[in-house]
This record gives C-alpha cells, sequence and structure tokens, in this order.
C-alpha cells in the first residue's frame, strides 16, 4: 500500500525556500496524524501513544503557520504559546484555544510512566478529530492541497 502523500502548491503563492520548509513541516505533521490513526486503528490499547502524536501532529501544522506568517517564533512543544503567536496576526485561529488546551496536555503528560491520564476512547477519538481539523484548516488558509492516502480518513 502506498502511504506517500503528494503535496500540490498553487504556482506563485510562496517563495520556493519558504514554501519546501511549509511542506516539509506539514508532511511530519501528517506522519504523525498518520501514525496516531495507525496505532488507534491495530493497537487500541496505546491511547496515550495516539494522543501524543496528535499533539504532535498539531504542533507541526501550527509551526507550519507560523512560517506561512513569517513569524519569528521558537521551537517550543507549547501548542498554546504557537497559538498565541498565530492569532497576533490571524484571530480566526482562536476558535481553537479550548481544543489545543486539552491536546496540549498529552504532550508529555502521558510519555512518562511516573505521569498518568485517563484517556477514555472519546477523549482519544476528539484529539484525532481535532488534528485533522487543525490540519484542514491550516491547509486551507495557505492554499495548500493535500492529496491523502485513504487510511487517514477510515
Amino acid at each position: 500500500m502506498d502511504l506517500s502523500i503528494k503535496y500540490l502548491i498553487q504556482e506563485g503563492l510562496y517563495e520556493s525556500g519558504q514554501s519546501d520548509e511549509i511542506r516539509q513541516w506539514i508532511r511530519k505533521g501528517d506522519h504523525d496524524l498518520g501514525t496516531a490513526k495507525l496505532t488507534y486503528l491495530h493497537i487500541p490499547e496505546y491511547l496515550d501513544t495516539v494522543t501524543f502524536h496528535c499533539q504532535q501532529a498539531v504542533e507541526k501544522y501550527l509551526k507550519a503557520y507560523l512560517i506561512f506568517q513569517s513569524s519569528i517564533f521558537r521551537f517550543s512543544h507549547d501548542l498554546i504559546c504557537l497559538l498565541d503567536l498565530i492569532t497576533l496576526k490571524d484571530s480566526d485561529f482562536e476558535s481553537y484555544y479550548d481544543s489545543l488546551s486539552e491536546l496540549q496536555g498529552y504532550a508529555v503528560g502521558v510519555r512518562y510512566p511516573n505521569e498518568t491520564i485517563y484517556l477514555s476512547n472519546e477523549k482519544v477519538e476528539k484529539a484525532m478529530v481535532t488534528a485533522k481539523n487543525v490540519s484542514e484548516f491550516v491547509t486551507r488558509r495557505i492554499k495548500i492541497t493535500v492529496d491523502y492516502n485513504d487510511i487517514l480518513d477510515k
């Protein structure tokens, strides 16, 4: 099965260097989201891994958008910090504060044995929907068309 992702950027919208960097961030985010979905489908007891990859995917999509905005930012795993920077120039992202605040807790808390977070299937599915929604919102805003393999939509 071909899991490659093809990116098509509308001609003339970006400087080539910026375009390549944006595509690389989105591709890495898509890899995290794909990993989350495949893990959920095939190893459903690994809920912590699923939510971690959802958080990582969103982080990468936000960084792609910051590059699109030509914003200067430090490489942080803090989704709210990244969202704060984006909303300085684009208030349309403000609607994501609540869902990203919840997703933020999956960055570190689920990664270590001494940190315990109860994860229901509902919370995990919500994390996956949030990551996919952010991906779609970001790619629409920067006018990138992404052709996904069907596995991402199952």
